[in-house]
């Protein structure tokens, strides 16, 4: 059914002839992208040659001067490469939405963390606390200050290196607890995913898509971004923890 779709795609009124396209995403939406492109180049004859970083590394690999058809990020960060001119006016759609998880190894004790202060009772007990070096890492100090324990705990967390994430921090007992955004928490092997940061201490990020101005194939692109929007995108959005738009 989802090639079906994304066939459809070769139909409308101006398709693109094939291309590589070339296409810059944030981590937390690799599980999905990744599972949505092989129907798309099977329907559109397409190459997309994806590359996956975190939001810091793209802004920079944008401001090295560096080419792409299609950029994925946060919404924040999209609007901010709009307002600079990387991004061609009008080009930005929103994909999908994702909070933060919290998740322990898979055979450490699990702490109940399903009210606020049952989490703040787990961060307290945990010796070493992951957290995302991408999109939540600004965020995870503000919400440990919310909860009052920031003196505690800010001197406990530990980012993974580039190239890596929190749960192989989990995996290998570098912390007793991490912190990341759940879409790359959900199907990590090796942790156990204990849900969702409660209550009014989530924090919700919108991933979205721009066209850069300087794209090679930007009509491909947008033939892409239709991909990620259909309806049945939505199942693989939902399969790896996030929400559509």
């Amino acid at each position: 059914m989802r090639a079906a779709v994304f066939a459809l795609l070769l139909l409308l009124p101006g398709a693109a002839p094939a291309a590589d396209i070339a296409l810059l995403g944030a981590g937390v939406s690799k599980n999905t992208v990744t599972e949505l492109i092989p129907a798309f180049e099977r329907a559109s004859g397409h190459k997309v040659i994806a590359t996956f970083d975190t939001g810091p590394a793209i802004r920079k690999r944008l401001a090295a001067g560096e080419t792409y058809d299609l950029v994925i990020t946060t919404a924040q960060e999209i609007d901010a490469f709009l307002k600079d001119g990387t991004l061609a006016a009008g080009s930005r759609t929103d994909l999908m939405k994702t909070g933060i998880g919290v998740a322990v190894r898979a055979d450490a004790p699990r702490p109940d963390i399903s009210t606020p202060e049952a989490l703040k009772r787990a961060l307290l007990a945990a010796k070493s606390i992951g957290r995302s070096a991408g999109t939540s890492a600004v965020y995870i100090p503000e919400m440990l200050a919310h909860l009052g324990i920031a003196a505690e705990t800010v001197p406990r967390l530990k980012q993974p290196p580039p190239g890596e994430q929190v749960p192989d921090l989990l995996v290998r007992g570098e912390v007793k607890i991490g912190l990341q955004q759940t879409s790359e928490l959900i199907h990590a092997p090796g942790i156990a995913h204990l849900g969702p940061v409660p209550g009014d201490l989530q924090r919700m990020t919108v991933y979205a898509a721009g066209i850069p101005v300087a794209a090679k194939h930007p009509e491909a692109a947008r033939a892409l971004v239709k991909a990620l929007t259909v309806p049945e995108a939505v199942t693989a959005i939902r399969h790896n923890g996030m929400d559509p738009g």
